[in-house]
């Protein structure tokens, strides 16, 4: 595709901006859980995800712009790891627990999605192809 590499990269950064919004709402305890904060309680508590998301978003950057085969490759695996995570991250904060199911956001949804098409972005890399007789 001629426009992957800049597809993926304004996904990625789409992906950062994401983790800054709200994924799910709590309704007994009132409280909005994100990508940065990702504790509800002292018992549950995820952690903050936007650390795993921007370190493989920015590599993936990175990868994005150096025209190398060993950096078309690396972004795969990153792609495929980013994927997972989200994956991840989308069945951890909507499981229901103790009988209380979490109210998804739009964001969350987003956040899968924008991993999908980072992963896809990656795999139709724009490498010159050189001829040699």
């Amino acid at each position: 595709m001629k426009y992957s590499q800049y597809i993926g990269i304004a996904t990625a950064i789409i992906l950062i901006v994401v983790c800054t919004l709200p994924w799910v709402y709590i309704p007994s305890l009132q409280i909005y859980l994100t990508g940065i904060n990702g504790k509800a309680s002292a018992e549950l508590n995820f952690g903050s995800q936007i650390q795993s998301h921007g370190f493989f978003a920015t590599i993936m950057i990175i990868c994005f712009f150096v025209s190398k085969v060993w950096a078309k490759r690396t972004n795969v695996f990153l792609g495929a790891m980013n994927m997972a995570w989200a994956a991840k991250n989308f069945l951890i904060f909507s499981m229901c627990r103790g009988g209380e199911c979490p109210e998804k956001q739009p964001a969350l949804y987003v956040l899968v999605i924008c991993a999908a098409i980072m992963l896809l972005m990656s795999l139709f890399p724009k490498m010159a192809v050189s001829q040699e007789q």
